[in-house]
């Protein structure tokens, strides 16, 4: 039979022998072997050999050849016998069978509680396969590279049961796509000491039972009195429970003090519940619809966020759920994100302390992209968070969709993680103790490699996607099976009953404890602490009820910022910067100097230097954020000579002062949605850290649309949860296509509403310099929206003279800059927002049309009402505004701000619109077009109103 697979199985086939040729040529000079080869031998040289050496080995060609010549020498007096080469051929494939089990086991295991399929037929799993026979099982062989015994030697036969027992009972694992060694023999010794069988005492195991009993009772009695209503039930689910408390309390006592939880709908009102500590009442409360609704809007009650502090046996824990709407594993990147902020609080950079925990849901792990992104930024420097737990309810069926040939493309619905190399262990959810087991394990692996793993509860949806669903219409058979299921809690509390844990009317006891309980509107276990704070903890009560208007000194003292930019300006001696970069420091040391007017990336680097050196701490990530995109920010500089890949950096804004607070900046993976995501978690997390992400073209934006709509427009209305991240979009229409010209302006003024964001339109350094320092300086903290340029970053007519940042703050709105406009003869006033301004004013001087003004809207949203009528009312005989800009007018601001303009009108006055015709496309592609519709657009801001007027 051995001979009949060995074609197909990954152990031999015809590769065999050029696979042996590269190690015979690695093993005599291993640099003359391709890299990923040589990366694959260098690894086998830590596996201990059968015998437990560790010896490396030799190359065998040298070998063969001096036995060869002794031969033919006739230097051997005694030939090994016939009986020897058999038994050590044996011995070889009885390593091959071990090996078989420790990669394909969890193929093999009892996972599934409904068990709708027959065990899979994996031949190389079987001994036969490899030629060992019946006879065999009682010959004794090597075992000291397992773990299954102190012995060295056992039995064929024991190595098969010790090998079932451990990888194919109720846990399957896989962890043999590890490239690290040292983690697959800590896998190996977990595993195989105990053959992933859980020992807990009696007091225990009724706890795990009582965790059981609570969740299924509480699903239960939810799904009794509010018949219909709908709630995401665990039912079938519920060991997922006992998990959760197995993490925390072992958490706690191993040393980590916070836990962020990220889920979707699935089961949380019973971790709200059973898990934090809500009281059953308060969610009671939401279901009759008499809690208190304090917020503009609200959410739904399987959205909600919680926080709470536990007792464990190391000390308190703090929990905190995220707040997740539908979009299911949207929320991934912002607990990761949220974790790194306590993290950085903390000063804890190996992730000890603070643990993420996200539950996903099978489907969605599977088939939503943003579990890849978040996974990809695992391991990297400016994203990482000491690894995270993952667990999956993996209930075989996503809303109606539950065959495996549409569900993935994949085994396992976790095969993602093995991009990143994550563990994964596989569960039955009908085993609790099994589950608890793999909870322990799971945590383990974390804290000693803070690196992701993931446990997959296989468990069973017992109602419908919601309590209004009938899946028996699309699984039939499926729900055949799970109606006649007796549920988790019954099958494990007959098993205590059966090995005299409990008494016989024990588990039926517990059952009515829990009604009592909820009856009482209050749980059968309390472990909150009520008046515990950590000295971690975040006040944000300063930052709430706030007004956009209130007052910002952002001005500083010209002393000031001439230190701050000899600081920026200043590299180490020996540091050889590019030629290009050293005529950037040199301008901008002569801009702190008040030689030449301060340019944008000037006047970015003074409002960062200024913050830090105050104590706000700025993290500003995105593609190419160092650098910046269009080359005009250079905050890290690379020396030219560096010798090694992983020195020779330096950031001036991490040297502004002593004491200083941290200024990080990151350039990401090619990511927006997670990294987006990720960013609003960390602002979530932390008020006073100046949080910013950088598209690398604003349009670029649109890839992480789902955490701009459902986190930073409507969080705070939704869920009251307050944030300050900032995003910066470069956006301006300079010929360079759809894809490059506009950052969706009309998509953020859409979403504007109950002051829930700013979105500003800077024209100037001094502008940008002093909005980004009232972000933070200002008790005020909502989204900013930043419309950043492109062109403007190096035009001279976007720079600022020194003095203007040292008076006054961020101009919402600019008026009439040229002395030669009279008031008096103003007929017509132009607004406008961005750098379509500039090219206003040039076209203005070609016309000569001194009864023209034009001002700037520099905040779009919430609309600066005072600031601009009082620049309207400058011009007594004003008959007509026109709204000017760049983009289509189906796009932009101009349906936005319109009403607005027309609020501040006096009676009789006209508005009217000058910019580029409705389009489905954001800009044109076309060079020559785009340059025909510029000139139009200037032209018709200056003409006679056509089109839409609105006369007030």
């Amino acid at each position: 039979m051995m001979k009949e697979n060995r074609a197909s199985s990954y152990l031999f086939g015809g590769n065999a022998p050029y696979v042996e040729e590269l190690y015979e040529a690695y093993l005599d000079n291993p640099g003359s072997v391709p890299e990923k080869w040589r990366a694959y031998f260098d690894a086998l040289q830590h596996v201990p050999a059968t015998d437990g050496s560790t010896a490396r080995d030799v190359a065998h060609a040298p070998v063969v050849e001096s036995f060869a010549q002794r031969a033919k020498a006739n230097a051997f007096g005694n030939k090994v016998s016939g009986e020897d080469l058999a038994i050590a051929r044996k011995q070889v494939y009885v390593q091959s069978l071990i090996a078989a089990y420790r990669s394909l086991g969890a193929r093999w295991a009892d996972l599934d509680p409904l068990k709708r399929t027959e065990r899979p037929k994996i031949p190389e799993l079987e001994p036969a396969f490899y030629d060992l026979t019946e006879a065999d099982m009682d010959m004794v062989f090597s075992a000291t590279n397992t773990y299954f015994t102190t012995a060295e030697q056992m039995t064929l036969r024991e190595i098969v049961q010790a090998l079932r027992e451990t990888y194919c009972g109720t846990i399957g694992a896989e962890y043999m796509h590890i490239t690290e060694p040292t983690e697959k023999r800590w896998w190996q010794q977990k595993l195989e000491t105990i053959r992933s069988k859980p020992s807990f005492s009696a007091e225990e195991k009724v706890h795990i039972l009582d965790r059981l009993t609570a969740a299924e009772g509480l699903e239960r009695y939810l799904h009794t009195k509010y018949v219909g209503q709908k709630r995401f039930s665990l039912e079938g689910g519920e060991s997922f429970i006992a998990s959760m408390d197995e993490f925390i309390q072992r958490a706690g006592e191993i040393g980590v003090q916070e836990i962020v939880i990220g889920m979707a709908h699935r089961g949380r009102l019973n971790v709200l519940v059973n898990t934090l500590g809500k009281m059953p009442k308060n969610l009671f409360a939401e279901f009759d619809h008499t809690a208190p609704e304090s917020l503009p809007a609200g959410d739904v009650k399987y959205h909600q966020g919680f926080s709470s502090d536990i007792t464990t046996p190391g000390g308190p824990v703090h929990l905190s759920l995220s707040f997740n709407p539908s979009h299911l594993e949207i929320v991934n990147p912002v607990v990761e994100g949220s974790v790194k902020a306590r993290l950085d609080r903390r000063g804890d950079k190996d992730g000890d302390t603070v643990l993420p925990i996200i539950v996903h849901g099978d489907a969605a792990f599977a088939g939503q992209g943003v579990v890849m992104e978040t996974l990809a930024l695992a391991q990297t420097r400016g994203y990482y968070t000491g690894g995270t737990v993952h667990v999956v309810i993996n209930n075989q069926i996503g809303f109606t969709t539950s065959d495996p040939r549409d569900s993935r493309s994949t085994l396992y619905c976790t095969d993602v993680v093995k991009m990143i190399e994550a563990p994964v262990l596989h569960v039955n959810g009908d085993d609790p103790e099994a589950v608890a087991l793999c909870s322990q394990l799971a945590l383990d692996y974390r804290q000693e490699f803070n690196k992701d793993v993931v446990v997959d509860i296989v468990c069973f949806r017992k109602l419908g996607h919601n309590e209004q669903d009938t899946p028996a219409m699309t699984q039939p058979l499926m729900y055949k099976k799970i109606a006649a299921h007796p549920g988790t809690r019954k099958l494990y509390g007959d098993k205590l009953i059966a090995q005299g844990v409990l008494q016989p009317d024990g588990p039926d006891a517990m059952v009515k404890a829990t009604r009592a309980a909820l009856d009482a509107g209050k749980s059968s276990y309390d472990p909150v602490l009520t008046n515990y704070k950590s000295k971690y903890a975040v006040d944000w009560t300063p930052f709430l009820n706030r007004k956009w208007t209130d007052a910002a000194d952002t001005a500083l003292p010209v002393a000031e910022l001439k230190r701050l930019a000899e600081r920026i300006t200043t590299v180490p001696a020996n540091f050889k910067v590019h030629p290009l970069v050293e005529k950037v420091l040199s301008d901008r040391a002569a801009m702190g100097r008040g030689e030449v007017p301060v340019d944008w990336g000037m006047g970015e680097h003074l409002a960062f230097a200024s913050l830090v050196a105050s104590g706000y701490a700025v993290r500003l990530s995105g593609e190419d954020s160092g650098r910046g995109t269009f080359t005009h920010r250079h905050a890290v500089l690379h020396d030219q000579n560096r010798e090694k890949w992983d020195e020779g950096t330096y950031t001036p804004l991490q040297h502004v002062a002593e004491g200083q607070a941290p200024f990080v900046v990151i350039d990401s993976l090619l990511s927006e949605e997670a990294v987006l995501g990720f960013e609003y978690g960390y602002a979530s997390a932390e008020p006073n850290t100046l949080v910013i992400w950088e598209a690398q073209f604003g349009d670029f934006a649109n890839g992480a649309q789902v955490v701009i709509d459902q986190f930073i427009a409507s969080g705070e209305v939704k869920w009251g949860r307050a944030n300050g991240l900032t995003l910066m979009l470069p956006h301006g229409y300079e010929g360079q296509g759809p894809e490059h010209s506009s950052a969706r302006l009309e998509r953020f003024m859409q979403l504007s509403a109950d002051n829930n964001m700013q979105v500003v339109q800077p024209t100037s350094a001094s502008q940008i310099f002093h909005v980004l320092r009232r972000q933070m300086v200002r008790m005020f903290r909502k989204p900013l929206i930043i419309m950043t340029p492109k062109s403007l970053l190096r035009a001279k007519d976007a720079a600022s003279p020194l003095t203007d940042f040292t008076r006054g703050d961020f101009k919402t709105v600019i008026g009439e800059q040229s002395a030669e406009v009279n008031a008096e003869r103003v007929k017509r006033v132009i607004a406008c927002s961005g750098k379509v301004y500039y090219d206003l004013v040039r076209a203005r001087g070609e016309r000569k049309n001194a009864d023209v003004a034009v001002i700037r809207v520099e905040q779009l949203y919430p609309f600066p009402h005072k600031a601009f009528a009082a620049e309207l009312k400058k011009y007594p005989n004003l008959a007509e505004v026109v709204w000017c800009q760049d983009e289509p007018q189906n796009q932009g601001a101009w349906f936005y701000v319109q009403h607005y303009i027309h609020e501040n009108m006096n009676e009789g006055q006209r508005l009217g619109y000058a910019g580029r015709t409705p389009s489905s496309s954001p800009a044109v592609g076309y060079a020559h077009l785009h340059q025909e519709q510029q000139k139009a657009l200037l032209e018709q801001a200056f003409a006679k109103l056509k089109g839409f007027v609105l006369t007030k």
